[in-house]
């Protein structure tokens, strides 16, 4: 099995999309993506030249079979993914009522997806990595994808490997209560958290930036880089903290999966060895990038893509003929 940089893993689905912005009941015509947090985030860190492995459990069916071709096709390592006859892969639909108005709706519940186990996982694979990315959205699905994500945990910390955790809160997925237990165990154990504001009050109780940050690090040796939408975005650690502003959007298409693409720079600046604020800045551009694109990860830039981004900012325009 080939040896990546990055692993990460998780549900991906079928989306099935209409640009027409209306009720869903009176759509007729989608087109046919994929959708999930991991494979977003591996595909964003691949585009900026990073080796990375996804892998899932899929139906033995035509979706799962889409989804493999679709993240490989990207140059995204598969060959940890697995497939099952025992359960479908999962779908969802994305209603577009306006450009400030998404509504999504799953068709997940018993999927391929949930019936990951820990016996799935690779040992090798995961210890050979430099970094471990996990979501919140994984544990929810079942609670042998939740004992999945604990033992990838405990491979990682037996091997050095840093985690990144990313919340991602569905609370479609699970009750309140059982998401904020498991958050805060997961933000135990990880080196890197990357929650939203809203995120962070939701697992600490505490409204500013600060006190978020704080609370999540304790004593211990974490970075905590808190999202804060097109206000940018405010990182601390037990050097130091900032604030770091965002970019403007001036057309914003689909809010989803900015922050998948916010993580992905995140964790591209930490396998470059990057100032943490230099780390930040280049994750806030990326957010503001994807959110000017439809799709999920149709949007996630390449590098060139980004320091073009960035000049453009500061008013340098470039124009390519």
């Amino acid at each position: 099995m080939k040896k990546v940089d990055v692993v990460t893993f998780g549900e991906t689905m079928v989306l099935f999309q209409s640009n027409q912005k209306v009720p869903l009941e009176y759509v007729h015509q989608f087109d046919k993506l994929i959708g999930g947090a991991e494979s977003n985030v591996s595909i964003g860190l691949q585009r900026l030249g990073h080796s990375v492995g996804w892998f899932s459990k899929l139906g033995n069916d035509p979706f799962g079979r889409f989804i493999l071709q679709f993240v490989r096709g990207e140059g995204v390592d598969t060959s940890a993914c697995l497939f099952t006859d025992d359960a479908s892969t999962g779908i969802f639909f994305k209603e577009k009522r306006s450009f400030d108005n998404t509504n999504v709706y799953y068709y997940r519940k018993n999927s391929a997806a949930s019936l990951l186990k820990p016996s799935d996982l690779n040992e090798e694979y995961i210890a050979n990595a430099k970094v471990l990315h996990l979501t919140g959205i994984t544990p929810a699905l079942s609670e042998s994808c939740s004992e999945t994500v604990f033992k990838a945990i405990e491979i990682a910390k037996r091997n050095d490997v840093l985690i990144v955790f990313d919340p991602n809160l569905r609370l479609k997925l699970w009750e309140e209560h059982q998401a904020r237990s498991v958050f805060n165990q997961l933000a135990e154990k990880a080196d890197v958290i990357l929650p939203g504001l809203d995120e962070g009050e939701f697992m600490t109780g505490e409204t500013t930036p600060e006190a978020i940050a704080t609370t999540l690090i304790g004593n211990a040796k974490k970075t905590v880089i808190i999202k804060l939408g097109s206000k940018g975005s405010y990182y601390q650690t037990m050097d130091g903290d900032g604030y770091v502003p965002g970019f403007q959007v001036d057309n914003v298409v689909d809010p989803v999966g900015a922050g998948d693409g916010f993580a992905a720079g995140i964790i591209s600046g930490i396998l470059e060895n990057e100032p943490l604020r230099k780390i930040v800045r280049r994750a806030n551009a990326i957010g503001a990038m994807v959110v000017g694109v439809d799709g999920d990860v149709e949007g996630l830039p390449r590098q060139e893509e980004i320091e073009q981004f960035m000049n453009r900012d500061h008013g340098h325009r470039d124009v390519n003929r």
